[in-house]
């Protein structure tokens, strides 16, 4: 007689697991205004359960180079069905005013560790991770309305997009004959950055679409590869 699926079937009994779902941030990116002091991101927590929340900025690398910005509160406990609002403060450093800058936000959130009788909880701590842009005060207008300056060029099997503008161009999707590429990201200002198209693929009607500062998705532009 087989028991082992019986026995295991009664340790996964008595071992009744909950995890949190997390905090809740307030945007899927941050735009720095540089003619302003400092900027917001709201953070949420829709759960019964409080978290410790921790905030801090990155380089766009995430290397050990210091960020010059500080996060306050940087740590701090959000009780359940509570918003709180991280503000974002340049401190320092030279950055260019003539092209945007980018960073990285980080938002980890820390379940309690809450003991119940006769019940195991499983405490998951969850790390949120967003683009924060700086654009300089001078910068004038949006990506978008400069998005159709983007030069196409095709060099072998992937596709090159080279961006004179100042602003970062966040791409939600880049299609070549109708055939979407995997994995597209950004194109920083005054760079270039290249893709792989699609197998099979080698020309044709090449389209995109651009993320807004606030997270939406821009109107369908076109180009012949």
């Amino acid at each position: 007689m087989n028991i082992f699926p019986g026995i295991l079937l009664s340790a996964l009994l008595a071992c009744a697991f909950s995890a949190q779902a997390g905090v809740v941030v307030g945007g899927t990116r941050l735009i720095y205004d540089g003619g302003k002091k400092e900027s917001s991101l709201s953070v949420s927590n829709p759960d019964k359960y409080p978290f410790l929340v921790q905030s801090w900025v990155e380089t766009a690398n995430g290397d050990s180079e210091k960020a010059p910005f500080m996060v306050t509160p940087p740590l701090f406990r959000l009780d359940g069905g509570q918003t709180n609002v991280l503000r974002i403060v340049r401190a320092g450093g030279s950055l260019p005013a003539d092209k945007e800058s980018l960073f990285w936000m980080n938002i980890k959130a820390i379940p309690s560790a809450e003991k119940t009788q006769n019940q195991n909880t499983l405490q998951i701590a969850v790390k949120t991770r967003i683009k924060l842009i700086y654009r300089p005060q001078g910068l004038k207008g949006v990506p978008e309305e400069q998005t159709e300056k983007l030069v196409w060029q095709r060099q072998g099997n992937r596709v090159m997009a080279t961006n004179p503008t100042p602003f970062y161009m966040n791409f939600m999707e880049i299609n070549v004959a109708g055939k979407p590429l995997q994995d597209v990201t950004y194109v920083a200002p005054g760079s270039s950055a290249t893709f792989a198209l699609p197998a099979g693929v080698s020309s044709g009607t090449l389209s995109w679409k651009i993320i807004s500062d606030y997270g939406g998705i821009g109107s369908e532009h076109h180009h012949t590869l």
